[in-house]
């Protein structure tokens, strides 16, 4: 069974940069301190394969490299799927885009994720075959991890907060409506 909760790692581990989503993957998975309801997958894909990982997941985060060249290599970037997506693996010129993917799945009928977050770090290096990181992209990994577990973190008291706020028709029953 799948867990609600996906925190997806996109990337190529022997591309320099690309290595990002990799290295936070195989990291959050060496800790072991994750919720039980949370999954941590890595890819090396885009487009139409994104789908099959997106289906029947309540909340994902997606781990990626991105290369804007506004900001410095290791800058941190976070936005809501579709608002900006000028990621490697979240868009291409042979693929669709995640935004387009999410759409198709819903127009498919099929069970997609009420929230979908992106985590991109800003690349120095997408070229280089290499299975190191620029130092500037090895160091925002430390941030990125933070990010993540801040993440889920709100993710489970935005859920608790939802809970608390539902009653159920025997507490409707017994409220004092005067």
């Amino acid at each position: 069974m799948l867990k609600p909760r996906l925190i997806l790692c996109l990337g190529n581990e022997i591309v320099s940069d690309d290595r990002f989503g990799y290295e936070i993957a195989k990291r959050l998975l060496e800790q072991g301190d994750l919720p039980d309801d949370v999954e941590v997958q890595f890819a090396a894909v885009a487009g139409f394969h994104l789908l099959q990982l997106l289906v029947d997941r309540r909340k994902v985060l997606i781990v990626d490299t991105i290369r804007t060249e506004q900001v410095a290599a290791g800058t941190l970037h976070s936005f809501p799927a579709g608002v900006f997506t000028p990621s490697k693996h979240l868009t291409t010129s042979h693929q669709i885009s995640l935004p387009t993917a999410l759409e198709l799945g819903r127009q498919l009928e099929l069970e997609m994720p009420s929230l979908v977050d992106v985590l991109a770090v800003e690349a120095a290096d997408l070229e280089t075959l290499s299975e190191q990181m620029t130092p500037p992209v090895q160091a925002a990994v430390g941030d990125a991890l933070g990010f993540i577990k801040e993440w889920i973190i709100q993710d489970k008291m935005e859920e608790n907060h939802d809970r608390k706020n539902i009653c159920t028709v025997a507490d409707w029953q017994t409220q004092d409506l005067s």
